[in-house]
């Protein structure tokens, strides 16, 4: 079997479909439906798949605009917190303007990369 070029990271699991995932998951282990460790597989599936899925298939793009308030990089993960931030499609009709927002960014090496 190759090696999977896509790395996958747990970072999906904290929105509302990883959630409700993690959720229904605990559910049935605390039923005693599935082992812990099925669950593991699962989430390690989804983590792939989602990372997958948003590597082949999303083709939009944005631009935003803000202040960087904070921004750290540790173990090769990038996190910037900005504020008053405006994000303009690549169409450029569309505008979203918040107050805060997170952004976290993960090394993208291939596998077989050193």
């Amino acid at each position: 079997m190759a090696a999977n070029p896509t790395i996958s990271y747990d970072i999906y699991r904290h929105g509302s479909l990883g959630t409700t995932l993690t959720d229904a998951l605990d559910d049935l282990i605390g039923a005693e439906r599935i082992h812990p460790q099925l669950a593991m597989k699962v989430l390690a599936q989804f983590d792939r798949i989602v990372a997958e899925a948003l590597s082949e298939k999303v083709r939009s793009r944005l631009t935003f605009k803000g202040s960087l308030d904070t921004y750290r990089f540790c173990d090769e993960v990038w996190t910037f917190l900005i504020k008053n931030v405006t994000f303009k499609m690549d169409n450029g009709t569309q505008t979203v303007q918040a107050d805060k927002v997170k952004i976290v960014s993960c090394t993208a090496k291939r596998a077989d990369d050193k």
